[in-house]
């Protein structure tokens, strides 16, 4: 027999994986250590990739342990990285196995930004080198044997798999190697040549007849159905099929051979001779259209010394019925293979380089768990500040603390100066205006960096959309209008964020001047503050009174709960706890994360105790401000109001009042610079991640020119013009014109076949038996003496004739022809039938040698057994 079936490497194109990992890592992933660390991985990674794909492999173990480790480590990476078109984009471009290509156009490939793609190819090789391994394994061996046999049904495991999940991997047509129909038939035919080694491995070890003819006729099914998956496809190399023919009927033959064996045991000689028979009929078969694929001289030589031997037994001793074909009782069949389940990790020594890398879904999870957070801990720390404005806003509109400490009238109180100190300390007003005057810039900045973002965008689907309509339906990849529907959500985001932030700018500018001159007052020295603030001289004395008391009492409480609030709000952006673990767990005791249940639940047992002093806090205010304003309507009561005063209370309003809003301008503002400063950082990332897949998109659009360019190459210029019929129709007596299409081989058309004529007598040995038209056959016309001796290939063989080599498969479809598991099979010997043997005298064009006249010497006595000795059978 010759060599097993093996299937050819795809070729990857290189690629480099470690700089859009790097760059993904260094935006996910704060902690330099970490980025430095994760970035190592991915370099290892791209070396791994290149190690696996990017050389010629030898057929060896360690060449597949690289290939199976390369594959592991995809797998483990695929839920860490967020592999698509819009997000971490790698295009990788894969050829064809079996496409040879063309001379202009080059072989087919095909270019998807899928990690899935990439797994499915990867795999592929897997099983395609495990197939060349196992086709180079010393079968003469039982550690050969075991060998070839586990990667036949690894290889078997692999394609299964590829077939399986191809389909939803892609989600679009892939090129014809990794189809379902090319994988799946790939699949049978590695598990038909490890149920044939099995079958090899049972010869070897001489176990029972009945096991083995079990063995060969499982083998010879599997090898069957392969053919039959792939006998009207184009997808396989076309020198697979004969081999899958012959290999289907080589293993009939083998289960014959054993289970005649079997009936000569059980003293079934005529089963034994009917069996033997059958199988030197499946052999022939081989020898005669497949010898240039597969030998089997010595199954011949056994087969034929086995029935010569049953006939002769027979013949002379027990003279038992020899039962026709359809009457003999099927073999049974032993499967002893199964395709090996494609579990991951394949390789032994598979370590993660990501393991240290938490799964996306866990990081996703941690970002909702992020968000969830933040919003709890503004919520909370919101309200604060909005109790705490509302308590200012109170006090100002009572005028307190200043009424209580203005008692004498002519000085400023010591609260307004306490208020006008920090005003300076914070550089007045003119800190104000530098940062109002900054807002535009940084406004400005951010808008361009997005306008710039989206005109790119603009760009690229203009150009997609400009070459799918000039390509139509050969413009076969993901539109860009679909594509970029998340980066163009993201920046209508963006831009709403920025138009908020203008309508919060202008509110901001819009309070700055209502309040600019009472803060620019606040600014001046104590002598310049005292001379702007109307002096009144109150009718009595308050010092001391116990009303004042009460209200200093209680003002002091209120500064107190404002104080706890602050160590709060502090308290509250200090507290942290990383989830990671948490949803590690959950991960991988479920296999799943309720992120929502999890995060609900420890938020609320972290932050629960926060909460409640918030809402203490808030409430504990509400009843203070009651009592000051109860205590303040007794303290105006005993007050002397007059015109001075009241202009005087007013203008001290107006200057607490002005350091509240100069408080909150500054920290808006600060706040703003801070926002637009951030909101850079975010829009840089949104453009570098617009400028990477318009970069990627670009390279895919290159490809697919580049691809279509060779595809409208390889049509014809022209569509081919039908000849008319007197064109086509051949001249009587003249050949019709030579098919150019190799000839296919031979048929037997069962219920068609011509019956032979009627037995000729015998010929008179004469003088004229020497002529050639006395050895021409009955019917036939005589050869001139004369007549020149054809050249080799002149003249094609007489119908009936054997072929003198394998000219193609079977094809066992056609009308008349059961099906391919009863191939049809030569005829015995008869030297009475015209068509196949019994035409010695006609000239052979091949085996003539130069100057010999086309005939040869004339027969011998003893028809109707005549010498062949000039004619090889």
């Amino acid at each position: 027999m010759t060599n097993f079936i093996s299937v050819q490497l795809k070729k990857a194109s290189e690629v480099d994986l470690a700089k859009p990992l790097c760059k993904f890592i260094q935006q996910s992933y704060p902690g330099a250590e970490a980025q430095a660390e994760h970035c190592r991985a991915a370099e290892e990674l791209s070396r791994l990739r290149k190690s696996a794909l990017g050389r010629p492999l030898d057929k060896h173990e360690s060449s597949l342990e690289t290939l199976l480790r390369y594959y592991d480590q995809l797998c483990a990476i695929e839920p860490k990285f967020p592999f698509s078109e819009n997000q971490v984009c790698v295009t990788f471009t894969w050829k064809d196995a079996f496409d040879k290509g063309s001379l202009f156009g080059g072989s087919a490939k095909l270019a998807l930004a899928s990690l899935g793609y990439e797994k499915t190819c990867v795999l592929f090789n897997c099983g395609a080198l495990a197939s060349q391994i196992a086709a180079e394994q010393n079968l003469d061996n039982d550690e050969g044997l075991k060998a070839a046999a586990k990667h036949y049904q690894f290889a078997s495991g692999a394609f299964q798999h590829i077939k399986d999940t191809v389909l939803s991997a892609l989600n679009r047509e892939p090129t014809v190697d990794i189809s379902p129909d090319t994988v799946g038939t790939l699949s049978l035919i590695m598990l038909a040549q490890a149920q044939e080694v099995f079958f090899l491995k049972a010869t070897r070890d001489k176990m029972k007849d009945a096991i083995i003819a079990k063995l060969a006729n499982q083998a010879a099914d599997y090898y069957g159905d392969a053919y039959k998956q792939c006998q009207y496809k184009d997808t396989l190399p076309k020198e697979v099929f004969p081999v899958l023919a012959a290999k289907h009927c080589i293993m009939q033959a083998n289960a014959e051979y054993h289970q005649s064996i079997l009936a000569k045991q059980q003293k079934k000689f005529g089963e034994e001779i009917g069996r033997l028979q059958h199988a030197a009929d499946l052999v022939k078969t081989v020898a005669s259209r497949y010898d240039e694929y597969i030998n089997v001289k010595d199954l011949v030589d056994k087969i034929n010394r086995a029935l010569a031997a049953a006939k002769k037994d027979n013949d002379f001793i027990y003279h038992d019925r020899v039962p026709d074909l359809k009457d003999l009782e099927p073999i049974g069949k032993a499967s002893l293979v199964k395709s090996t389940p494609v579990v991951v990790p394949l390789s032994q020594k598979f370590t993660d380089l990501f393991e240290k890398m938490v799964p996306l879904q866990v990081q996703q999870s941690v970002s909702v768990y992020n968000q969830r957070k933040a919003d709890l801990v503004n919520r909370s720390i919101a309200q604060m500040r909005e109790a705490t404005n509302l308590a200012n806003g109170v006090l100002a509109s009572l005028n307190l603390p200043a009424a209580i400490e203005d008692v004498s009238g002519d000085t400023v109180p010591q609260s307004i100066l306490n208020k006008s100190k920090s005003v300076i300390e914070q550089g007045g007003i003119q800190t104000v205006d530098q940062l109002i005057k900054d807002l535009p810039e940084l406004l400005q900045r951010n808008k361009e960096i997005l306008d710039e973002s989206l005109r790119l965008l603009d760009e690229e689907e203009a150009t997609d959309n400009d070459l799918r309509a000039k390509f139509k339906e050969r413009w076969q990849r993901t539109p860009s209008n679909e594509l970029y529907k998340p980066l163009r959500a993201e920046g209508a985001n963006y831009h709403n964020i920025l138009n908020k932030a203008v309508q919060a700018d202008g509110q901001v500018k819009e309070r700055y001047q209502t309040h600019r001159d009472t803060i620019a007052l606040l600014c001046k020295p104590e002598a310049e503050l005292n001379a702007a603030i109307p002096s009144a001289n109150p009718a009595k004395t308050l010092q001391g009174n116990e009303v004042v008391n009460v209200l200093r009492t209680l003002l002091a409480s209120l500064d107190e709960v404002k104080k706890e609030r602050e160590q709060l709000e502090n308290d509250l952006k200090s507290v942290n706890f990383d989830m990671t673990s948490k949803f590690l767990t959950a991960l991988a005791q479920d296999g799943a994360i309720n992120e929502e249940a999890i995060s609900v639940t420890e938020l609320d047992r972290i932050y629960g105790s926060y909460t409640q002093k918030v809402q203490e806090s808030l409430k504990k205010q509400e009843e203070l401000l009651k009592n000051i304003q109860n205590a303040h309507q007794d303290f105006s009561k005993m007050k002397q109001s007059n015109n001075e005063s009241n202009l005087r209370e007013e203008v001290l309003k107006n200057l607490a009042v002005a350091n509240d809003n100069f408080v909150e301008l500054v920290a808006n503002l600060k706040e703003g610079t801070k926002f637009y400063n951030e909101l850079t950082e975010i829009l840089l990332k949104f453009q570098n991640k617009c400028s990477d897949i318009i970069f990627a998109r670009k390279t895919e659009r290159d490809e697919l020119l580049k691809d279509l360019q060779q595809s409208i190459a390889r049509e014809p210029s022209a569509p081919s013009i039908p000849l008319p019929t007197y064109q086509t129709t051949p001249a009587a007596g003249s050949k019709p014109a030579a098919s150019p299409a190799p000839t296919p081989a031979p048929r037997t058309m069962v219920g068609t076949k011509p019956q032979p004529p009627a037995r000729p007598p015998p010929p008179v040995i004469s003088a004229a038996s020497s002529s050639p038209s006395a050895l021409a056959p009955s019917g036939t016309a005589a050869a001139p003496a004369a007549a020149p001796a054809p050249t080799p290939g002149a003249s094609a063989p007489a119908a009936g004739t054997a072929p003198s080599q394998a000219q193609g498969p079977p094809y066992p479809t056609y009308p008349g022809y059961p099906g391919y598991c009863q191939m049809p099979m030569p005829m015995g010997y008869n030297p009475y039938m015209y068509g196949q043997y019994n035409l010695p005298y006609a000239p052979s064009p091949v085996y003539q040698t130069p100057g010999q006249p086309p005939y040869p010497p004339p027969q011998q006595p003893g028809y109707p057994f005549p010498q062949q000795p000039y004619y090889q059978q």
